[in-house]
């Protein structure tokens, strides 16, 4: 039985982690790192900063993993993310059976926190069904979304309101927007709204020294964040956004 620890390091501000995250990672001996390929190194280092800043100094081993290849053009979108969870459950079966040796415990450092809009619990689900028998614990983190209302100093709750959080897909699909938060929307799915009632708070690369804020009416301000996404896309090889819509007559 291994013993494998889902840390959630926050939005990418070393200063971020929770104490609980910074005791879980003294106890992690094996930390597992998914590269995900050309222009995305810069999540490895931050990663690596967060280790050498709270880790202690040659106590644990770096087992790095290349990442499976998403298809983002398959016709079914939920078929498809399921055969890129098997990709990663069948890689990290392997790499911790091969990797974790009796007496080890292993972590994933996990942006954000580990419950929300990431997939590694649902994967590890599926490591078990290829036999390999954990034992975890999940460590809280901050997500991107606190992280989003923390930057432009207003709650994320409104008074008797409720708080709907999806991703950039299924934007389309709601009849009435009132406050809502969305991630994960690489195709910008807020630019084919146009309530003139509409607010939007955005942010990209949140909690780092390059974290981008924009908000205002999604009328006006819509173009401005399309052309600084892209901007900034190109400079760094990727970029992670998020953002909070909300309807103010």
């Amino acid at each position: 039985m291994h013993t494998l620890l889902l840390i959630g390091i926050g939005a990418g501000d070393p200063r971020q982690i929770t104490l609980q995250a910074v005791d879980a990672l003294k106890r992690a001996n094996v930390i597992f790192v998914l590269e995900k390929g050309a222009g995305k190194d810069e999540l490895v280092q931050l990663r690596k900063r967060i280790l050498e800043r709270h880790a202690t100094a040659g106590s644990y081993r770096l087992v790095l993993m290349d990442d499976p290849e998403r298809d983002d053009q398959a016709a079914d979108y939920v078929a498809g993310v399921q055969s890129w969870h098997e990709q990663r459950a069948q890689l990290y079966a392997r790499t911790l059976r091969s990797a974790l040796h009796p007496g080890d415990v292993g972590a994933f450092l996990l942006w954000g926190d580990p419950t929300l809009y990431d997939s590694t619990l649902r994967i590890l689900d599926r490591v078990r069904q290829h036999g390999v028998a954990l034992t975890l614990e999940v460590i809280p983190g901050i997500s991107s979304v606190q992280a989003l209302a923390a930057s432009h100093k207003i709650p994320l709750n409104r008074i008797g309101e409720p708080l709907t959080v999806l991703p950039g897909r299924r934007l389309a699909e709601q009849a009435r927007i009132d406050n809502v938060v969305v991630m994960l929307d690489g195709q910008c799915a807020f630019a084919a709204l146009d309530d003139p009632e509409l607010m939007i708070y955005w942010g990209a690369y949140l909690g780092t020294e390059d974290e981008v804020l924009i908000a205002g009416r999604l009328r006006e301000v819509k173009g401005q964040i399309l052309q600084v996404r892209e901007r900034e896309r190109l400079r760094k090889g990727w970029i992670m956004d998020t953002y909070l819509l909300r309807r103010e007559p």
